[in-house]
């Protein structure tokens, strides 16, 4: 980085933060603190979802997970246009006419304060966590960028997150997040264009797509049936349908950002726009990873893309080793450089063979580094697609445009983890603490207490941040803690919905079933059996035995409206 790329990062943020803080440090009411005043329009609320979604994780992730793997991981997004429509017809009326503040306040209304207590204590447990996760994401970009200790960069960046997110609460997080969306689209078209006329020198975009399909990167949409693939057309219609009914249905990070909307038509026309955009938007931060792939079959590949692991082999005792797998590495590379210029010469896609048998090479060559890698580090694991969108950034994109992707991953972490963290304010305190208070509580006392506990979960989710680096792939990370616990969350919701005749006891026990069935699959079968099915199963679990144990118990349920 120079000073242009310090000029953008600073400003840019500096805005965002001040802005923030400003527009809303006058919060009155526990209604302005929590729902920004009931005040929001669909747009804000469209953008706020999104960008509450869309974490630095996805922007860093993604477009590495998509240059390792291809372009599969967009099936994930499959079931969500149909999970919103779901989420606005028959969920949103429901909160809305309660004028709940959190979606398990609904919960005590339908059952017991027994089954509200749970599904909060759930969503307090996961969503902790991933924010833990994403805070962690942006903190490896500054600390590889600057060479900042990691420690240190966790804390500073979950320190300008907590700012305006305690300050400002709901209206802070929401206002906040249009401007951050908004650099967000603009910086990663601005990366897409860069990569695309790069690109154009060699090939058209045709014969580009055509490469990357030969080489295994286009494999959009996979009919398989094998319990063990973790992206197919059935577990992204199914499983992913669960995972994003529930999250935008029953996660208070999600239902905090539209709950405060003017009316129902306002909220349902900003998760539209949600349903409409999403798919589109995953598969082109996808498409961009599979641009990355072509770039670099162009362009020198690194051995490794973490910069920062590659110069501690060198220096390591391994070093002699480390320097022959490099010189194997450059050959390698040479020779596929060769072998791309004789296809390209001659536009016959079978010379593409001699390329992919090459690639072969590479990626075993590559293998011995990281294997050498973590015989130094036994616990750490090379995670190398987090690193491929960096290393890009930092190598290849002119000076003032690194500042303005720097500032592009680090808002979209500002963004998801504000929501995270103002959803597990909200949810501590509505829940928990006023629920269960015996004694009334004037509003400068709730407001400083919400402003406690938003504190208190922004410090949590530092803390796990620190320790984030024992996960593997992040952007996988996230949607692995949440199939988790999506699945029991959402059964106990739609038991309550569509059926007045099942009481609580047998819910409560449904739903500590499940949970434990996951958690038990989870750790024992974890790899044979894909985690987007955790929310099937779990949610299966959830209204199958409530309808047997209810038969069993014979309870007489609470004759509440939904």
């Amino acid at each position: 980085m120079n000073y242009l790329d310090w000029i953008v990062l600073l400003i840019t943020l500096g805005f965002i933060v001040i802005y923030g803080t400003i527009k809303t440090r006058k919060n009155k009411t526990i209604d302005d603190y929590h729902k920004g005043g009931s005040q929001m329009n669909w747009l804000t609320i469209g953008l706020s979802v999104m960008a509450t979604q869309a974490s630095a994780i996805t922007f860093i992730s993604t477009p590495g997970l998509a240059f390792e793997q291809g372009m599969s991981f967009v099936q994930n997004y499959f079931g969500l246009p149909l999970a919103l429509i779901v989420v606005s017809v028959f969920i949103i009326p429901v909160y809305y006419r309660l004028k709940v503040y959190t979606a398990y306040e609904y919960l005590e209304h339908r059952f017991d304060l027994r089954l509200r207590v749970f599904t909060a204590f759930l969503f307090l447990m996961h969503r902790g966590l991933a924010a833990g996760i994403t805070i962690y994401a942006p903190a490896i970009i500054l600390s590889t960028a600057l060479g900042w200790n990691l420690t240190n960069t966790i804390l500073g960046v979950g320190i300008l997150i907590i700012i305006y997110t305690v300050s400002g609460g709901t209206k802070a997080v929401s206002l906040t997040q249009k401007w951050q969306m908004t650099i967000i689209l603009l910086g990663m078209a601005g990366v897409f264009v860069f990569l695309l006329s790069s690109l154009l020198e060699y090939f058209t975009i045709d014969e580009g797509l055509k490469i990357a399909g030969k080489m295994d990167k286009m494999n959009i949409v996979s009919f398989s049936f094998d319990k063990s693939e973790r992206y197919t057309f059935w577990t992204g219609i199914s499983g992913g349908f669960f995972l994003a009914l529930s999250y935008f249905g029953t996660d208070q990070s999600q239902v905090q950002r539209y709950i405060g909307g003017r009316n129902t038509k306002q909220i349902k026309v900003g998760l539209m726009f949600n349903a409409i955009l999403k798919i589109p938007m995953q598969f082109f931060i996808l498409l961009t990873g599979v641009m990355l792939f072509l770039f670099f079959q162009l362009n020198h590949q690194p051995m490794l893309f973490n910069k920062n692991a590659l110069d501690e082999l060198k220096k390591s005792e391994y070093s002699a080793e480390i320097q022959q797998l490099e010189n194997k590495h450059l050959a390698l590379n040479t020779e596929k450089k060769n072998a791309y210029e004789k296809y390209l010469a001659s536009d016959d896609m079978s010379l593409l063979e001699s390329v992919q048998k090459i690639d072969v090479q590479i990626e075993n060559n590559r293998q011995k580094v990281k294997s050498v890698y973590q015989n130094i580090n036994p616990g750490s694991k090379a995670k190398e697609s987090d690193y491929v969108f960096l290393f890009f950034i930092l190598n290849y994109l002119p000076h003032g445009i690194i500042g303005l992707l720097l500032c592009v991953i680090i808002s979209a972490a500002m963004s998801s983890t504000s929501g995270e963290i103002n959803a597990l304010a909200s949810c501590t305190f509505i829940d928990y603490y006023q629920r269960l208070s015996k004694n009334e509580i004037r509003p400068k006392r709730a407001i400083l207490l919400s402003k406690v506990f938003t504190l208190f979960w922004g410090i949590f989710a530092i803390l796990f941040a620190l320790f984030a680096h024992m996960v593997e792939n992040l952007i996988e990370a996230v949607n692995i803690l949440g199939s988790l616990f999506y699945g029991t969350i959402l059964g106990i919701f739609i038991v309550g919905l569509l059926t007045k005749k099942i009481g609580p006891q047998a819910v409560f026990i449904s739903g500590l079933t499940a949970q434990s069935l996951v958690l038990t699959l989870y750790f024992t079968q974890r790899d044979s059996v894909a985690y987007l099915w955790y929310n099937v199963i779990a949610f299966s679990a959830v209204v199958l035995l409530s309808i047997v144990l209810n038969l069993l118990f014979k309870e007489i349920p609470k004759q509440n409206d939904n």
